[in-house]
């Protein structure tokens, strides 16, 4: 084990191992793992993980405002009912994990694999998502309204309810997406790759703006040739 400036690296901790660190007081844990301990209900607020290991840790309502997150991976972690406004997390994996009731406002998500993910009944105003994976995720009811949207691949994501209204997509994917009773009201879709809408919900993009040939592509869906 590495002790430097309030930093500890390359070590495994369990829930008293990462008390102890914090009433030292550590803010700063690399390389260090975390991998199914319990670690819920505890202050973390301000700290930093760069390159930590948390698959399948349970941090239910655990307090992470202000955290930063580095190239983490945890995998089937429990993030229910934490409280992480203003935290970052950057380049982390963080597939099939569980935010439900989550305090996420201003948090951001760069670079993030969340494959997968569960955001129920979170609270996310100011919450960004960028360049990540949100395939098969559950993001019911969020309100991306006015956003611009870099390179969020929705692919199989479950978005019934989300309010799309004047957002841009840069790049991305909604392909094969759950739209029901989503709002697309004078957002761009230009960028997205949107293949796979059934036209029994092509009426919900009413008021979007797509390209020619994703006009075209729904006119196929109709067995009409378009030329």
């Amino acid at each position: 084990m590495a002790t430097h400036d309030t930093a500890v690296s390359n070590i495994t901790l369990d829930r008293a191992g990462i008390e102890q660190q914090l009433a030292l007081p550590v803010r700063h844990f690399i390389d260090c793992a975390f991998d199914g301990e319990d670690l819920s209900r505890l202050d973390l607020q301000g700290c930093t993980f760069e390159r930590c290991t948390f698959a399948d840790t349970n941090l239910f309502a655990s307090k992470l405002a202000r955290s930063t997150w580095r190239r983490c991976r945890a995998g089937s972690a429990d993030f229910e009912s934490v409280d992480a406004v203003d935290a970052t997390f950057e380049g982390c994996d963080l597939n099939n994990t569980k935010w439900r009731r989550a305090k996420l406002a201003s948090a951001t998500y760069r670079g993030c694999k969340l494959t997968g993910a569960s955001f129920e009944e979170v609270a996310h105003l100011g919450l960004t998502f960028e360049d990540s994976l949100l395939v098969g995720a559950d993001l019911r009811g969020f309100s991306f309204r006015k956003a611009i949207l870099k390179q969020l691949d929705f692919s199989d994501a479950y978005l019934a309810g989300c309010d799309f209204r004047d957002a841009v997509f840069e790049g991305g994917s909604l392909r094969n997406a759950t739209i029901k009773l989503a709002k697309f009201q004078g957002a761009d879709l230009r960028g997205a790759d949107i293949d796979g809408f059934k036209l029994s919900e092509a009426s919900l993009l009413k008021g979007a703006v797509i390209t020619h040939a994703q006009a075209a592509n729904f006119m196929r869906a109709l067995d009409l040739v378009v030329i």
